[in-house]
């Protein structure tokens, strides 16, 4: 098996010292034993190489030859794993590691070897034939804006390009995220412009599901669509979205020459201008779910060139030094601004936020392998969610929302579930 890109982080695998962190949100941050686990899939399944670090031994142990080669188990156990971070932000509160990026190369490296997961195969057959992750015709991508009096930006210029996004466009419950998105925008007096069934996918998911080649593919598309149309800014409703416009095209060099803006913040902005003036009442107690896409993943990406050097007895050393990305400096406040602006509702927080978030289970690809887990990951956020005696849970994505759609249609739980703009579009 072919590990050259995995051998560049030998030296965070092996500094790993199974301290357990990846495990939990760091000990200062709990608030019960109830909420205190970070990781979904050591949580659920409770044998340790479905933890980070677990992940990180099995892929230490394939790169020195202590593993002949994959197997389907271990195969299995690389895939059951949201990519949510969790296991990275909690490792880098004590230490200089990159958990989340070892898990990545992982799953590059099992589709550069030729091993995947028979379940993956129609997703990605989808998007290669479709552009996009549903699984859906891209003739009937740009449907959900039938009837709207938008600008096309593949044929007149606009200043904004809202992205929809797959979930957005093909998911016919969600269409209102797209509109009511769009809708106050425009009443905003923003210039903003779509790109309809020439919409395609950012290929942020199919990275995380190890096809890096994807990604590369629909950042050039997205740098084309953008490049004739005068476009300034690009903003989207969905947090995946924006993690691969924002993130990950410049982690792979592909950076957008734009402004790339989540929802929450282009709103929270024409707030503050006084362009959007919440007045109307919503008497509605809510808690807010931070996606983790937006949040703990969604800080910009920091390049570094160097090398790790080390002593047996002393730390590693970064040369020059390295800053990393722990989760800090995500997309936090804008969607707590807006929902702050909004006369009559009342906001409580859950035990885990932030970058200390409880996945919502629509990531990574576990949707689409394994629903069962997906549903089990997105409970536990309701049963959280439901500790706080809210009404609903409020999201910034519109994977987060289906996914808790769905996990409440299959519990007893009366909690409502809403994208931050449906409610400020009952305040407007």
């Amino acid at each position: 098996m072919e590990l050259q890109r995995l051998e560049t982080l030998h030296d965070y695998m092996e500094r790993c010292d199974r301290c357990g962190k990846c495990k939990y949100i760091p000990m200062e941050r709990i608030v019960s034993w109830r909420f205190s686990a970070g990781c979904p899939a050591i949580t659920r399944y409770n044998f340790h190489t479905y933890s980070g670090a677990g992940k990180q031994t099995a892929a230490l142990a394939l790169l020195e030859g202590r593993l002949d080669d994959m197997t389907d188990k271990l195969l299995e156990v690389v895939y059951h794993c949201a990519m949510c971070g969790s296991c990275d932000v909690s490792c880098k509160y004590t230490k200089d590691m990159e958990l989340l990026e070892v898990l990545q190369q992982f799953r590059i490296a099992c589709v550069e070897n030729g091993y995947l997961l028979p379940a993956i195969m129609p997703v990605i057959d989808g998007l290669k034939k479709e552009d996009n992750m549903m699984q859906a015709l891209k003739a009937d991508r740009g449907r959900w804006a039938e009837g709207l009096d938008v600008k096309d930006i593949t044929k007149e210029k606009a200043e904004v390009y809202f992205h929809a996004g797959c979930r957005c466009s093909f998911d016919n419950e969600l269409w209102g995220v797209a509109k009511t998105s769009l809708n106050l925008l425009r009443k905003a007096g923003v210039d903003v412009g779509i790109s309809g069934k020439e919409e395609a996918c950012c290929g942020g998911h199919a990275y995380e599901l190890g096809f890096e080649g994807e990604l590369t593919k629909y950042a050039e598309h997205n740098l084309e669509l953008l490049r004739p149309a005068g476009v300034k800014t690009v903003v989207t409703p969905c947090a995946d979205c924006y993690y691969a416009f924002k993130v990950l095209y410049e982690k792979i060099s592909k950076k957008l020459p734009v402004e790339v803006l989540h929802i929450t913040e282009y709103l929270a902005r024409l707030i503050e201008e006084g362009k959007l003036k919440p007045t109307k009442n919503v008497p509605l107690k809510v808690t807010y779910h931070d996606p983790c896409n937006l949040g703990r993943k969604g800080e910009p990406w920091i390049h570094w060139k160097g090398v790790i050097t080390r002593k047996p007895t002393e730390p590693a050393l970064h040369v020059p030094p390295k800053e990393f990305r722990r989760g800090t400096y995500g997309i936090y406040e804008p969607p707590r601004d807006i929902l702050h602006s909004i006369p009559g509702l009342r906001l409580t927080e859950m035990e885990r936020i932030k970058e200390y978030t409880w996945c919502c289970g629509a990531g990574g690809g576990i949707r689409d392998l394994a629903p069962e887990f997906a549903t089990w990951i997105g409970l536990e956020r309701i049963r959280e969610a439901e500790t706080t005696g809210a009404e609903a849970m409020v999201t910034a994505c519109p994977w987060c929302k289906r996914n808790f759609i769905d996990a409440i249609n299959q519990s007893e739980s009366r909690l409502k579930v809403y994208h931050v703009v449906e409610l400020l579009e009952q305040a407007i």
